[in-house]
């Protein structure tokens, strides 16, 4: 798209990354707050509070300062490893010592991200590659549970589901084909519009939600008290918030390959700057810690659309709808099987972007085919069978029940190794050579 977007354009694309992250945002303030028995009032303040800190967290990132925000087309939301923390903080402690520990990390993040950067020369083409893959791959299966109707739910695996999801994937993949200009650019949403309105005729939606949210609510500082400090509960957000780091770099960098510029590291440390910030602004609010998602990065890499105008008006669009829950409410009534039908697009496109990254590499080139193999086979292995650290301190098992954490350290490590390999084997040729040359 050479030619400016008009505003409305403009609008409707960023609604598009909206609907595309949405249940990802929504659903970790539902699962916390369902497992420390919150009541609804605060369940309802807990989800206006994410969307409103995912849009300001979102809007710093990418119009980006001298110290904060990578500039580049990122959507921020709440992540996924802080789930379990959280739930099991809440529950040894209170809520106002997890709002306590998510401070702090957020604030480590903040510091530790300078020297975060100093590492990033561990991250050569082989390694960015098959973390932006491993990224891909371990959320597959969230977007077959989604299609299959939501883990957990009482229609799981319903023909219905499945017919609403292959729906959707098929209406995003014939626009996607055959439609032009901004049409083809919306077809994510095109395929959400078309799977909801199915559902609908299907008795599938419902807006009673709707109805009772409330017009306007307003996010309240420590809405849950002052927070409290526990040293156990701060050192077990930082590592949560480590995992958080090493997966936003794997998604810049992928951001980076879709959008055909090239991601320094000052991007990433502002960007992981950034990300603390918000944090921190999330514990203020009573909100969640925040990470770059990836399925964010599958609809640029679908769309084309690489402009950050988009992604301003996304972050405008989650402020709004964070002050006004009924907005909120009615984004909600996409049913779960139409969200995991254009989530098997969008995560299967961040795969396919990192196996891109891939092909720049030489697989015949001494280690380079074992870090991509073992790093995608522990990554994958660790995100389908988390069971398998079941048995280690819960603080090394949540760690390494990241596929993501897993198979990055696995490819770093093995670069290193590999690498020490082939530098140990150039000075062995180098000597024989001269000492050849002298006899």
């Amino acid at each position: 798209m050479s030619k400016p977007l008009a505003p409305t354009k403009i609008a409707a694309l960023g609604l598009q990354h909206v609907l595309a992250m949405y249940a990802g945002a929504v659903v970790v303030p539902l699962i916390v707050g369902g497992a420390l028995g919150l009541t609804p009032a605060q369940m309802a303040y807990l989800i206006a509070a994410d969307l409103f800190t995912c849009g300001i967290a979102t809007l710093l990132q990418v119009f980006g300062t001298r110290w904060f925000g990578s500039r580049l087309p990122v959507v921020l939301g709440c992540t996924f490893t802080a789930v379990g923390p959280m739930i099991i903080i809440g529950q040894q402690y209170n809520m106002a010592t997890v709002y306590g520990a998510i401070i702090l990390s957020g604030l480590f993040v903040v510091l530790a991200a300078p020297l975060y950067g100093k590492l990033l020369r561990f991250f050569p083409t082989v390694v960015t590659g098959s973390v932006v893959t491993i990224i891909g791959l371990t959320l597959i299966p969230a977007a077959m549970n989604n299609a299959a109707g939501g883990q957990g739910a009482v229609d799981f695996g319903e023909p219905r589901n499945l017919l609403l999801a292959l729906l959707t994937l098929v209406v995003i993949l014939l626009v996607s084909r055959f439609a032009k200009g901004f049409l083809r650019a919306v077809s994510v949403l095109a395929g959400l519009v078309v799977g909801t309105a199915a559902a609908y005729a299907m008795g599938m939606v419902s807006f009673a939600g709707v109805a009772e949210a409330s017009w306007l609510s307003v996010p309240q500082p420590f809405y849950f008290g002052t927070p409290q400090i526990s040293l156990i509960a701060v050192g077990t957000m930082i590592l949560v918030n480590i995992v958080s780091m090493v997966e936003s770099t794997g998604v810049y960098l992928a951001v980076g390959k879709a959008t055909d510029q090239k991601v320094e590291q000052r991007q990433i440390v502002n960007g992981l700057r950034s990300e603390g910030a918000a944090i921190m602004l999330g514990g203020v609010l009573n909100a969640f810690p925040y990470t770059a998602f990836s399925q964010n990065v599958g609809l640029i890499t679908l769309t084309k659309v690489k402009t950050r105008n988009v992604i301003f008006a996304a972050g405008g669009i989650m402020v709004l709808l964070g002050l006004l829950p009924k907005l909120a409410a009615l984004t909600t009534v996409v049913p779960n099987a139409v969200l995991g039908g254009a989530m098997i697009v969008m995560f299967g496109s961040v795969a396919a972007a990192g196996m891109n990254i891939l092909s720049e590499v030489d697989l015949r080139k001494e280690g380079n085919l074992m870090i991509v193999a073992c790093s995608i086979a522990v990554g994958l292995g660790s995100a389908t069978v988390p069971a398998m650290f079941g048995k280690l301190p819960s603080e090394l098992s949540m760690l390494l029940q990241s596929g993501i954490v897993t198979g990055s350290l696995t490819a770093i490590a093995l670069n290193i190794l590999m690498s020490r390999r082939r530098e140990a084997s150039g000075v062995y040729k180098e000597t024989h050579k001269a000492a050849d040359a002298a006899g």
